[in-house]
């Protein structure tokens, strides 16, 4: 015998990623909201708010929508839920407990299994760092920012497209501003390279290149979660 709940009407998507939908600009592959980027289908639920709700101070309305959003998602059956953008880290907390389940709204909670993983500090690339504070980093399970070093680019020409939702942008130039806003960090005492902003993952491999350091974004959050929430038996010979 199998069941199904009562008013989940599809079925099969393990991770599901909740995104901002009032946005204008391209979804290159890479982006966590393409839907070529992973090789494991992902089920997305929009959130009904603006770029600025989002970087601006907490707020219940825009809590009230990730959490209808998510729920949405676990309605539809998935075992676990990220995001397409590292500001949602600011309800990760909140979120997790109130659904029971696996949640990493952020790329950010990634930053303690860097540490362990890697000496040295963690330079953090951040779509606008005049909002990447304490409160943010605290929601994601850091309480310590002294061994982060943070590049923003919200001044970028090409990049500030994305927050600016400007319809287009040179991606030639915004994998170039990207890159340079990596290189500008301390690479002497980087360890890894984090990218918070899940538009910035189109760029890791050319960020790698240019670093020669290990790079960690949303991509590489999402597939430890579905690995965790869809794992295979094995077969072969011995």
């Amino acid at each position: 015998m199998i069941t199904m709940p009562m008013g989940q009407a599809i079925a099969g998507y393990r991770v599901g990623v909740i995104y901002i939908e009032d946005v204008w600009y391209p979804l290159v592959p890479g982006n966590v909201v393409n839907a070529s980027t992973f090789d494991f289908p992902v089920r997305l639920a929009p959130v009904h708010i603006s770029i600025p709700s989002l970087f601006g101070t907490d707020s219940v309305d825009v809590f009230d929508a990730v959490m209808e959003a998510c729920l949405q998602l676990k309605r539809e059956g998935v075992w676990a839920i990220s995001s397409a953008c590292g500001f949602f880290g600011k309800y990760q907390a909140r979120v997790r407990e109130a659904l029971g389940m696996p949640v990493a709204l952020s790329s950010l909670v990634q930053i303690p299994w860097i540490r362990a993983l890697v000496p040295g500090r963690i330079g953090v690339l951040t779509a606008d760092s005049s909002s990447f504070d304490a409160e943010l980093l605290a929601a994601c399970g850091v309480f310590d920012s002294s061994e982060l070093e943070v590049a923003g680019l919200q001044d970028a020409p090409e990049f500030s497209a994305i927050l600016e939702g400007r319809g287009s942008f040179d991606n030639d130039v915004v994998r170039q501003e990207v890159v340079d806003a990596a290189l500008s960090l301390d690479l002497d005492g980087v360890g890894a390279i984090l990218l918070e902003c899940s538009d910035m993952p189109p760029y890791a491999s050319a960020i790698q290149q240019a670093t020669g350091k290990p790079v960690f974004d949303f991509t590489t959050l999402i597939r430890y979660l579905h690995t965790a929430v869809a794992q295979r038996a094995y077969s072969g010979f011995i």
